[in-house]
């Protein structure tokens, strides 16, 4: 019988989390038994909570705990403006900034004819769909600058043209970002996109 093996699965499941290998799983698993009462059961019970509750937004894509989203029942989020990012942490990374005070729009991940992975699959069909319901007149589309990325935003642009006001990230050198470290494409995007002083 062997009395750790509860805890060595724990360690591997922790393991498989972005972010954390073997070492750093064994170290968070040590920490949270040591802290058991503090720490480990209340995150046992919020996953569990979690677990149960969580689920995307129908409208979309953002995850809560209800039908809607806080985001997509905030009248004072109804603008026009919808920002387009391709997963969950891209809507978090963005509401981080405290900027935009829109409402967003979760493709799930980007156009992609080696995955198989077509309109359908990234809910451009509802993005299209909100446009009348919600009296959107611009669409800030907020992908990644890859292939993929920009072939979703390009197929995007296509289907909203002539419709409403289509926007996008500026791309180039970020804030404390030094040339020296930059890769060449940012440095085009940079240029391309210099502005008076």
């Amino acid at each position: 019988m062997n009395s750790t093996r509860d805890i060595e699965a724990l360690i591997e499941m922790m393991a498989r989390l972005p972010g954390l290998g073997p070492r750093s799983a064994r170290r968070a698993v040590l920490h949270l038994i040591r802290k058991r009462e503090l720490l480990l059961t209340p995150l046992a019970d919020q996953m569990q909570r979690v677990a149960a509750t969580a689920r995307e937004c129908v409208n979309c894509g953002n995850l809560g705990t209800t039908e809607l989203c806080d985001i997509c029942t905030a009248e004072k989020r109804a603008n026009g403006q919808i920002c387009v990012v391709e997963d969950v942490a891209d809507l978090w990374a963005m509401e981080r900034g405290g900027v935009f005070k829109g409402r967003y729009h979760v493709l799930g991940g980007t156009l992609s004819a080696l995955d198989q992975i077509g309109p359908e699959q990234l809910r451009i069909p509802r993005l299209v769909a909100r446009l009348t319901e919600e009296g959107v007149n611009e669409v800030i589309l907020a992908v990644g600058a890859t292939v993929d990325g920009q072939t979703t935003a390009h197929y995007i642009a296509d289907q909203l043209e002539g419709r409403v006001r289509l926007t996008s990230l500026a791309q180039g050198v970020p804030i404390g970002g030094e040339l020296d470290y930059l890769d060449d494409g940012t440095i085009s995007a940079a240029l391309n996109a210099r502005k008076e002083i």
